[in-house]
């Protein structure tokens, strides 16, 4: 018999293949010295199903109308890296609850029926399945990203072009440095790869040209903030911009932007699906498209999410958050020193978060210094027994002073007499009144002996260079969707679900805002850290 002491290798030796519960993996354990002792073993390995059509969130492609060939990365086998196939699957709900008490379940189970999907609400994401504004139920599985050994664009004759819009974001750059770097890989030659000018504008704008792209002219972009190519809000004129598509051969156009950007994307690209059946349609986004029907302009676009706020729906996080939550922790930081270098002191710090508020929680959680959190989707009072204010003066009494952290889009319900409370901007979202100014008005109305000291760092958070994982991100994201533009999808987008790179249709992604879940683990996490009551 084999001892503690003596090594072993274990080696399979024969794979069989059973049913769906389980396939049975033979071993065999060798002792290494003169002597070998055979120990025979078998273990059933569980196995899944191969999803069927209808259980995948399939992406539309133009491929009938492109012709395939090899990828230039099959020489060295996509540098050692190997391929993905068009039937590699990655699962967009990573748990199964037993029991609707288990810790962050009551929202699956409480899902509503919705129509063409599963009912129970096990295989809608909770984010989904909770959102009135949803139009389209998810099947369990998506499309893995990643580099296909067919190819049906010839990267010789292809014209790629990047245009960044919206807000700023931290890894803007590192995003377009990534796309120019990996087409170029690709064989797309110098000179090929546009980048067009602050926004969709850009495409008709007579005073800003596309400029060109190569790998010199984007070495290093990545060290600094903001983006080269420029930005704007609005200003999508999708007929102008499918002509200038048309005029200027473009056959790649790599859109970076929120759901505002990706809705532009979506609506140049003009999705056609052949289904009249709304339900098999919508759940599955399926179907052969037509890229700009009215004048037949063949073109693959293809989406790179953009939220500094991480609103976007299914993905596990948007390039940059992480960068805006180490730089918020700071603001929130400078926050505790200034309360606890006075007397009765609050420090009252206001991020970024429209309608989510991702980075108050996340910051809040991380800097382990904030008393109280206000965001967006947690209605919250400011007087009486249950209170805001009633709790700050008990946390005053205990040690002193205290801070606070709210989204720029809490609390909106107590500023609705505000006269800039009303209209929406360039981009259609709602100008939103300002809450900070308005807490720190109340504090002190409430807390006159109080030393408030008002932090604002929006701007600063967004604008600053990525660290290092966001930097890695960026660059997986845009090498991802270079691969999937020369693997023929259009229409898509492509972001990190459950760990996994995936490819996504755009209408999927901009049906709403992907929120924080005052029942879900995330929120409770932090109430329990910090040990924040209701404030209603």
């Amino acid at each position: 018999m084999l001892t503690r002491q003596q090594s072993c290798v274990e080696r399979p030796v024969a794979l069989q293949h059973g049913s769906n519960t389980g396939r049975k993996l033979s071993y065999i354990a060798v002792r290494a010295g003169k002597r070998a002792l055979v120990v025979r073993a078998s273990v059933t390995v569980p196995t899944i199903p191969t999803p069927g059509a209808d259980e995948v969130l399939s992406c539309p492609d133009i491929r009938p109308r492109l012709v395939a060939r090899p990828s230039p990365f099959v020489a060295h086998n996509n540098f050692g890296g190997g391929f993905v196939s068009d039937m590699d699957r990655v699962a967009l709900t990573a748990m199964r609850f037993g029991s609707p008490k288990s810790a962050g379940a009551a929202q699956f189970f409480a899902a509503p029926e919705l129509e063409g999907g599963n009912g129970d609400g096990q295989h809608i994401n909770w984010m989904e399945a909770s959102l009135e504004q949803l139009t389209t139920p998810l099947p369990p599985w998506a499309v893995r990203a990643g580099a296909r050994e067919t190819i049906f664009h010839d990267p010789r004759h292809t014209t790629a072009a990047i245009v960044t819009c919206g807000g700023l974001c931290p890894g803007l750059n590192d995003v377009v440095a990534g796309l120019v770097n990996k087409l170029t890989d690709y064989g797309v030659p110098e000179g090929n790869i546009l980048g067009i000018r602050y926004g969709f504008k850009g495409f008709y704008d007579k005073e800003h040209k596309p400029q060109v792209l190569t790998k010199r002219s984007v070495d290093g972009i990545q060290l600094q903030g903001g983006t080269i190519l420029g930005t704007s809000r609005g200003g999508a004129n999708i007929k102008e911009i499918v002509k200038r598509v048309d005029m200027w051969g473009v056959d790649m156009l790599f859109v970076v932007g929120g759901n505002g950007g990706n809705a532009g994307a979506n609506a140049i690209q003009q999705v056609r699906c052949s289904s009249s059946s709304s339900s098999s349609s919508s759940s599955t986004a399926s179907g052969r498209v037509q890229m700009c029907e009215e004048n037949d302009v063949l073109c693959n676009v293809i989406g790179v999410p953009k939220s500094i706020d991480n609103d976007i729906l299914l993905i596990d996080k948007c390039f940059g958050f992480d960068t805006a939550v180490e730089e918020a922790q700071r603001a929130l930081l400078a926050a505790k020193v200034e309360a606890s270098s006075a007397r009765c002191g609050i420090g009252l710090v206001k991020l970024m978060g429209r309608q989510s508020g991702f980075i108050a929680v996340q910051a809040s959680m991380a800097s382990g210094v904030v008393d109280a959190v206000l965001i967006p989707e947690v209605h919250f009072q400011l007087t009486g027994e249950q209170g805001l204010f009633k709790y700050l003066q008990s946390v005053l009494e205990a040690k002193g002073h205290c801070v606070v952290c709210v989204a720029e889009g809490a609390g909106q319900d107590l500023l609705e007499n505000d006269s800039l409370h009303n209209g929406t901007d360039a981009s259609g979202n709602p100008i939103l009144a300002d809450i900070g100014t308005f807490l720190k008005k109340e504090l002190k109305g409430a807390f006159k002996e109080a030393d408030i000291k008002y932090i604002d760092p929006s701007y600063i958070i967004r604008s600053i260079p990525t660290t290092s994982n966001d930097r890695i991100y960026c660059k997986i994201l845009a090498h991802n969707a270079v691969h999937a533009a020369f693997a023929g999808y259009t229409g898509i987008t492509v972001g990190l679900v459950n760990t996994h790179y995936v490819y996504l249709p755009i209408p999927v992604i901009i049906q709403a805002a992907r929120k924080v879940d005052p029942r879900g683990k995330m929120w409770n996490r932090l109430r329990a850290s910090i040990g924040q009551p209701n404030f209603y």
